[in-house]
């Protein structure tokens, strides 16, 4: 891709990961854009103000009152000459300021003044990225538009395991990619996705359930949405977070509801999407009352609606995709889905793999379709939604 023309700002924040943003600077460069760095005095402590002017061939700025200053107010200037901004990493504390309009050094008065769009790499200590302070900031932000690309789970500088890594520099850079050339190939399609899980009530209290998060189906639906669909999302039980304003949302409880929401809006869908993990069974009875723990309880089930199926034998020239959740002979179990439902493409996944299936931000699969098998590797989630949406749009 040809960045020529294009100027992008790249806000650096202090910590560890400060040392990958010197590959995004460089690759950014190769490519043709003119990039502009700004810092703050934190992340000056990792890596200096010198490496990124060498590798951006441009001055860094790191204070408000640069006594080098240009005679225009540099932080309006840069905000305006901005094609996108990138904060990698953004710590929890920059993401605080942004979300709650806090302006005090160059970098965060910068942020503030630029109507481009804006893209976070947050980068932090686990249990700091799940705290309920920085997830208010984030949900703020993303309500105000700004992008923000996670990485995936690993070892962190702290020494603690789990989420909370940087995104790759190639990561973020496709994400710049995107934003400045945003592919509209769904522009006038509508995609009906499912997400999450169904459950079964057995009485008032209790259920029967799975642990489907609902984050691929948000991927999806978010990946669609930014190349241009009509985004029709039925939500199971999901604790993902599919607040986007894009999305026309429909929650249902129990497998029947959904089978009868995406029914009833079969026919404005150009492509369907099963990601959601519906329970394939239900109790019989349903006790009015709470079973008490000290009844003997006997659960006799029956077989819930089977939603692709329907959905495989009325689609006519609509495009049916559907996912298969194996901890065995996935391949052969996926393949004999693919025909048992009519569908265009099936996404299999091995779900005992680590890094793959429910709750996760990335995951592991196979596409099979009736040409063969592609077997992908590990990656995100968004990241696979846009390369399940390449294939459906091919």
């Amino acid at each position: 891709m040809n960045l020529k023309g294009k100027c992008v700002l790249v806000g650096v924040t202090g910590g560890i990961a400060v040392y990958k943003v010197c590959a995004l600077v460089s690759s950014l460069r190769k490519q043709g854009a003119e990039v502009c760095v700004a810092m703050t005095e934190n992340a000056t402590k990792f890596v200096s103000p010198l490496t990124f002017e060498t590798l951006s061939a441009n001055r860094v700025v790191v204070e408000t009152f640069d006594e080098n200053r240009k005679w225009e107010v540099e932080h309006v200037s840069l905000a305006k000459k901005a094609n996108v901004c990138v904060i990698a990493p953004c710590t929890a504390d920059f993401a605080g300021k942004m979300a709650n309009g806090i302006a005090d050094d160059f970098l965060s008065t910068t942020v503030m003044a630029c109507k481009c769009p804006i893209i976070l790499a947050p980068a932090m200590n686990v249990n700091m990225l799940a705290s309920p302070a920085y997830q208010a900031n984030e949900k703020t932000l993303r309500e105000r538009g700004v992008i923000i690309v996670h990485g995936g789970k690993g070892f962190l500088a702290c020494g603690d395991e789990g989420a909370g890594r940087m995104a790759e520099p190639n990561v973020i850079e496709e994400k710049i990619i995107d934003t400045l050339f945003p592919r509209k190939d769904l522009l006038g399609k509508t995609v009906l996705i499912t997400a999450g899980g169904t459950i079964e009530p057995i009485d008032p209290v209790r259920y029967i359930g799975n642990n489907s998060s609902g984050k691929m189906g948000v991927a999806l639906a978010t990946a669609s949405a930014d190349r241009g669909a009509r985004v029709l999302l039925v939500c199971g039980r999901i604790t993902a977070d599919a607040s986007d304003k894009r999305f026309e949302r429909v929650d249902v409880t129990t497998t029947e509801d959904m089978y009868e929401a995406v029914m009833q809006r079969l026919n404005e869908a150009d492509v369907i999407i099963k990601s959601a993990a519906p329970c394939d069974f239900r109790p019989k009875k349903v006790a009015d009352n709470k079973i008490k723990s000290s009844s003997p309880l006997t659960l006799e089930l029956e077989k819930t609606e089977d939603i692709a199926s329907a959905v495989g034998k009325a689609k006519g020239n609509k495009k049916l995709v559907v996912f298969a959740a194996e901890t065995q002979n996935t391949i052969a179990n996926a393949t004999a889905k693919l025909f048992a439902k009519n569908a265009d493409l099936v996404v299999a996944n091995d779900v005992t793999k680590e890094g793959a299936g429910f709750g996760v931000d990335t995951n592991i699969v196979t596409l099979i379709d009736k040409n063969g098998k592609t077997v992908l590797p590990k990656m995100t989630k968004r990241e696979l939604a846009d390369v399940i949406l390449d294939r459906i749009t091919q």
